[in-house]
């Protein structure tokens, strides 16, 4: 086994436990230390804030408009999608948009290399990966990241830079690509660079879990840090009565922050391999086998379920898990004997889906788009009146 595939089963084992889907005597013990461990991790984040707030450690200004999206959550909230939202609009009004990314689970140099780089500095003088220029896609998802990939393919004229130094990653898009907009993806944590607006997006579903911090819950931060967002955007919001105690709730910890309840809407099916749009319609009665490697793939399954689909099989695995040619035959071959039809993945899998030989049964991925419940104004008119006033 390989140290990957060990990192993705102990993960696994902690979700399982954290979301009640595993419980044994033998968990009760593990969920005691995950809770000691929750308490040292809180005590490192305040202690991490109060070096900024003391300026020991300093924000970085880079002298254009920084946005910044993110969660107090780990995965689960969609944030993929308001990104590619937002830096589309902003293209469509004239801005030179660069996205920064960590480029989580990206492929990295070496252990012993990393630790050389490190000590000697030689890591300040290499520069981003650049996923994108604007005009061409440059890297595979291995090399990028998934999230960096698909931004990079749905938004092209962005360019998309992956650096765990953002504001070196944000001087480089400035300097070498003429930058006058960067965006933060995943950028709620990342204290080194100021944004000019920090946009919080909340899982209106399961927005804080169960309030503690990683690793007994899944927040990464403080209830409380909800202060530093200007905007709170609830995703995957349905408009249910459960919203107004939600909004409340964040309101009594950010009385200043907008709220806007925002949706997950899906569109419509895109054929892995011929790239051929489908409509939705076509799920309606069909024997679906569905396949997931996200944070929360009850949510998936389940707009499969509401578009008409009846789901035959379906298999989960850790987020960002990278398919093996070999697991996908096998899932190929069980959705086969469970009688389906069609196999659906998620936008964010299909970017780490082998492409096998084998046309025995259709694989597509669901298009999913981001929509305002607020009244009548749209995503883009939300982002010019953020972003331009």
């Amino acid at each position: 086994m390989s140290l990957r595939e060990f990192a993705e089963k102990a993960e696994q084992y902690v979700v399982e436990l954290l979301t009640g889907r595993r419980r044994t005597r033998g968990d009760r013990a593990a969920l005691a230390a995950l809770f000691l461990l929750s308490r040292l991790y809180r005590a490192a984040v305040q202690l991490r804030w109060q070096a900024f707030d003391q300026r020991l450690l300093r924000q970085r200004m880079l002298g254009c408009l920084v946005v910044s999206i993110g969660n107090l959550t780990v995965g689960g909230t969609g944030k993929t999608p308001v990104v590619e939202v937002f830096a589309r609009a902003l293209l469509e009004r004239g801005r030179r948009v660069a996205i920064l990314s960590r480029g989580y689970r990206s492929k990295s140099k070496p252990l012993l290399e990393k630790l050389r780089d490190r000590l000697t500095r030689a890591d300040h003088d290499v520069p981003p990966k650049v996923v994108s220029d604007g005009r061409r896609l440059l890297l595979d998802s291995a090399t990028a990241g998934d999230e960096p990939y698909m931004l990079a393919s749905n938004v092209k004229q962005a360019i998309v830079l992956v650096d765990k130094d953002r504001v070196k990653s944000g001087r480089y898009a400035i300097r070498r690509f003429g930058a006058d907009t960067l965006i933060l993806d995943d950028g709620f944590q990342y204290l080194r660079l100021r944004p000019h607006i920090n946009i919080l997006l909340v899982d209106s579903t399961n927005p804080f879990h169960n309030h503690h911090l990683l690793p007994r819950g899944l927040l990464r931060e403080p209830i409380r840090q909800l202060r530093r967002a200007n905007y709170v955007f609830l995703t995957k919001s349905n408009g249910g009565r459960h919203l107004r105690h939600l909004k409340a709730f964040i309101a009594k910890h950010n009385p200043r922050a907008e709220i806007i309840e925002c949706t997950h809407r899906p569109q419509y099916l895109v054929d892995l391999y011929s790239h051929e749009h489908r409509p939705l319609e076509a799920l309606r009665g069909r024997r679906i086998a569905a396949i997931s490697g996200i944070a929360v793939p009850e949510g998936f399954e389940e707009f499969l379920r509401k578009l008409g689909g009846n789901l035959v099989h379906c298999e989960r695995f850790a987020d960002h898990h990278r398919f093996r040619p070999q697991e996908i035959i096998d899932f190929h071959n069980a959705a086969v004997a469970a009688g389906a039809e069609l196999i659906l993945t998620t936008e964010k899998d299909a970017v780490r889906f082998p492409h096998l030989d084998r046309r025995d049964l259709p694989v597509c991925y669901l298009r999913v788009q981001i929509d305002i419940l607020k009244g009548h104004e749209s995503f883009q008119d939300c982002i010019a009146r953020i972003c331009f006033g």
